[in-house]
This record gives structure tokens, sequence and C-alpha cells, in this order.
């Protein structure tokens, strides 16, 4: 999704983005099929992609993303990572039951694997451990409970009767953990615009977003400062109709460096409705 694509204006009147709701929620439960490609830019200039494809019904779930750096961001770090998560979806929201997770660059290769409960981490394996862990700030056993996965919290759900654009798709709290660091992401609402790119042209609703760390971070670190103060980061949210939830088809985010744009250049929905006959 190119900013060329991007339309300001309001969207159509809400009355019928519930009576289309309503029918969802009362036609046979169907499955949908995400595939989507984003393009990593740092100030306009490209340093990699990201591919995402996951499986989403009314009760479960099964994502998988992939990234690397590309072109002059490997003359710093080569960077690829992998990571996938899976579970069921509840009246609040996803609920894992794992979530793997690798990442390599230049110098290191890490894997996460995680099992989970109830929104609780069961186990977790972290291979190597963060050279720094006795400088970072103590994951307790609390802190573990109540999250979500990096990769389920892309998976937003709108409670039932609500729309999927508007206050109702961003308002929300997001606690993540990603096996070492714990934090929050706040989404507010800031506006409905239409977006367009290959594979879909529809309703958006874009979020600002905060960042609060929680556990597992080093306190002294400046990143994580310039990250709990930065008023610059932005989503845009694409509705999944059938599963009734919303993910992002477009992230912004202010840094140090210049502006990150993660941005959909292809983002594809298939609904496979179950036949209503069996």
């Amino acid at each position: 999704m190119n900013s060329t694509g991007l339309k300001s204006r309001r969207l159509p009147g809400r009355s019928c983005a519930a009576a289309a709701i309503s029918l969802c929620l009362c036609a046979p439960a169907a499955t949908e099929t995400l595939k989507a490609h984003y393009a990593l830019s740092l100030m306009g200039i490209p340093i990699g992609s990201a591919f995402a494809s996951g499986v989403v019904d009314p009760q479960n779930y099964r994502v998988e993303i992939s990234m690397r750096t590309t072109g002059l961001a490997n003359l710093v770090n080569n960077t690829r990572g992998a990571a996938s998560a899976s579970g069921g979806l509840t009246a609040g929201g996803p609920s894992p039951l794992s979530y793997a997770n690798t990442t390599s660059n230049s110098d290191e290769t890490r894997t996460v694997r995680m099992s989970l409960a109830g929104n609780a981490v069961r186990t977790v394996d972290v291979r190597p451990a963060p050279w720094d862990a006795e400088a970072r700030v103590p994951v307790t056993e609390s802190a573990k409970r109540h999250i979500l996965d990096p990769v389920s919290a892309l998976i937003m759900r709108v409670p039932p009767g609500e729309e999927l654009t508007g206050p109702s798709a961003c308002n929300r709290t997001i606690p993540v953990f990603d096996g070492v660091t714990r934090f929050d992401v706040e989404l507010t609402y800031a506006g409905d615009h239409t977006a367009q790119t290959r594979g879909y042209e529809g309703p958006v609703t874009v979020c600002s977003a905060r960042y609060t760390p929680i556990a597992g971070h080093r306190p002294d670190s400046s990143a994580t400062r310039y990250m709990a103060h930065n008023h610059d980061i932005s989503v845009w949210l694409a509705p999944l109709p059938d599963a009734h939830v919303v993910v992002p088809i477009h992230i912004a985010i202010g840094t140090a460096a210049g502006k990150l744009v993660i941005d959909a250049a292809e983002f594809e929905i298939e609904q496979r409705r179950a036949d209503s006959r069996r």
C-alpha cells in the first residue's frame, strides 16, 4: 500500500456497517486466509521485506511471518527472521497456544519457543539467553500472565456487535511478551481512511500507538527510553469481517534514524464459507 493509494475521506454511514456486521454474525462460520507482502523502508529507502500468511476463523487462528533485510541494510547487518503462532479466538481476543521465533544477523542466531494456556506462559525457552540478562528488569511470573505473543498480538478482536472500523477497532491496550521483554502497546483511535494496494481496496482505521516497557528491558537503554517517549507511531488496521478481527496493513514508527515504514505492497483476504447444508 503506497502512500499515493491513501484517499482521505470519511466512511459511509455507520448504520450500514452495523447491518453488514449483523449479517456476518448470523451467517455460517467461515475461514479467512490472509496473504500479505510488506515493504520495509527507512527515510524512504528500501531496507527489507516481510511476508505474512494466516488462517483465521471465528474460533481459531494460525499465522506465520518471515522478514529479511535487503539492499543497503545488508551492508550494516544482514538480518533474517521467522515467527509463527497459533491458538484460539475468544470473545476477549486471541488465546495463544504456541509461539516460535528465530532471528539471525551477522553476529548471532536466537530462537524463542513458548507454550501458553489461558493467555499465560507455561514454558519459555530462549537460546542463547541475552548476554546482559543480569542488567535487565526481571520478568516476574505475574508479568507472564494475561499476555499475548508478538504474532498473536497482530490479530485484534473487535467485540461482537461493534463496528470493524472506527474507535472500536483501535481503542485497546495490548500486553505483549516476546520471551525476553514484556511491554504494552496502547492504541488510540486517530481516524478513518480508505486504503488501496494490490489485493485490497477498502476501509482502514488509523490508530496512534504508544509503547510502554514493563520488564525484561535494560533501564539504561537509550533505545527503550526513546520508544517509551515516542509519540510518532501509527498503525492502520484492515478488517477481516468473518472472524470479526482487524489486522495491520501499514505501520509507521518515528526513530532516531528517521521514519521506519512497514507498508503492505500486497494484501489479499480470501473467504471460504462453510457449507450451511452440512
